[in-house]
């Protein structure tokens, strides 16, 4: 039983590693590259629209309300980032169908390299916002004997994300395989088509949950100087 796609190798070469991870993280990467250009070369503002850019559409207009409805911010400066996020996670959890293919997102290198991002992107959209001054002076609010709480408070939300959707997804992958061992032809079936719905809500949550720390991170600034504007989804980015 293969729990985490880290222990499936394909080659090694000295210190370099090519596991499982690695191959289909890249193959989903390649996957949204090429569906973008393939989705994207022939866009129309006519009044006929094809299927894929239908469904383009309706998938980055829900993201952006979404976005909206969590910042009540402009959803244009986060799209990209938190869409890519959503799309990248749906997928490579959709993909769970295909036999052979181990999800990324069961690694924990994966997860917590996803973390990582929205770590780092949390101080950045807030610094682009704030300024840097202003965003590390609530670092050590109320008082300065705060400063190593807020700080240890970035990393362990930072950890809880990693650790949330590795556990969700290998979660179902282990009990997949210990159904299949007892009863090959039914439970498995099922529990797959639960874990693909699993899998879309883990990516829903993971980019929600990156919303809501970057605009945490970036409201403060808008309500202090009257910015904030009611959210218009049609909104070009």
């Amino acid at each position: 039983m293969t729990i985490t796609p880290d222990s499936v190798i394909y080659g090694q070469w000295g210190p370099l590693v090519l596991n499982a991870t690695i191959v289909f993280t890249w193959l989903v990467m390649a996957i949204l590259t090429v569906g973008s250009w393939l989705v994207t070369r022939h866009l129309s503002d006519g009044p006929e629209l094809s299927r894929w850019q239908n469904l383009l559409e309706v998938l980055v207009t829900g993201i952006r309300d979404q976005i909206a409805q969590v910042s009540h911010q402009q959803p244009g400066p986060y799209l990209p980032f938190v869409g890519t996020l959503f799309l990248f996670i749906a997928l490579s959890n959709l993909l769970n169908v295909v036999p052979g293919y181990l999800a990324p997102t069961g690694s924990l290198s994966t997860t917590t390299a996803l973390a990582i991002c929205v770590f780092v992107a949390v101080p950045l959209f807030g610094i682009t916002s704030q300024g840097a001054g202003p965003f590390l002076k609530h670092y050590i609010k109320p008082t300065p004997l705060m400063l190593p709480f807020n700080v240890v408070g970035e990393l362990s939300r930072t950890v809880a994300l990693a650790v949330r959707l590795y556990g969700n997804i290998m979660s179902g992958t282990v009990i997949v395989a210990i159904l299949l061992s007892l009863t090959p032809y039914f439970f498995p079936v099922v529990m797959q088509l639960l874990g693909l719905l699993t899998g879309m809500i883990q990516a829903y949550i993971f980019a929600i949950l990156a919303m809501v720390y970057i605009a945490s991170a970036t409201s403060a600034h808008e309500r202090g100087n009257g910015q904030e504007q009611p959210p218009t989804p049609n909104d070009s980015p």
